[in-house]
């Protein structure tokens, strides 16, 4: 795997321009995240596995997005505000991007393209519910809903994805973290 992942250009959520270069050589969860969503609360969990596992080598990455059901319309600083008082998050955070569609950002191509399946997507309850909503993704690659989850080796390789209902302490995704921070 080449070291792409760690040259595309991103904004931190202060809006200071950057790259995911910082983190190579960890582990990490990247998190499409939003503040007005069901699964919000998944803030908690995505908070006590980065304290967890932080000093082995690890880091939990959040980018907001209000493409679900305009469930992150808040600015920049709403967003960082609101994470950092309900949840404590400590977890860098990076601006509003689209995961989906012609606006996708090229991390998410990128993420995508190396994991075009979520484990337990298509067969979720979850699933059921969104398309019973009419919210059936476009594309079956597609990002599902908010809190779906990329695990990214040290080497930038994306080794696993997981659907948003599997929350990040969930034993498929510790175990995924582990076996990552093994290597």
């Amino acid at each position: 795997m080449s070291n792409e992942i760690y040259a595309i250009p991103l904004k931190t959520i202060t809006g200071q321009e950057t790259t995911l270069e910082p983190y190579q050589g960890k582990v990490a969860l990247i998190v499409n995240v939003a503040s007005k969503c069901g699964l919000t609360k998944q803030y908690d969990a995505l908070e006590k596995v980065y304290q967890t596992y932080r000093d082995k080598g690890f880091v939990v990455l959040g980018f907001p997005s209000n493409e679900f059901a305009g469930q992150e319309p808040g600015s920049e600083e709403e967003i960082q505000a609101f994470c950092r008082t309900n949840f404590g998050v400590q977890f860098p955070l990076f601006s509003k991007i689209e995961v989906n569609g012609a606006g996708r950002h090229p991390l998410y191509q990128l993420l995508i393209r190396e994991q075009p399946e979520a484990e337990g997507s298509l067969l979720s309850p979850f699933y059921a519910r969104l398309v019973n909503k009419g919210r059936k993704p476009a594309h079956p690659e597609d990002i599902l809903w908010n809190f779906e989850k990329f695990l990214v080796a040290r080497d930038g390789s994306v080794i696993a994805r997981f659907s948003p209902d599997i929350t990040p302490d969930d034993a498929v995704i510790i175990k995924a973290i582990e076996a990552a921070l093994a290597k």
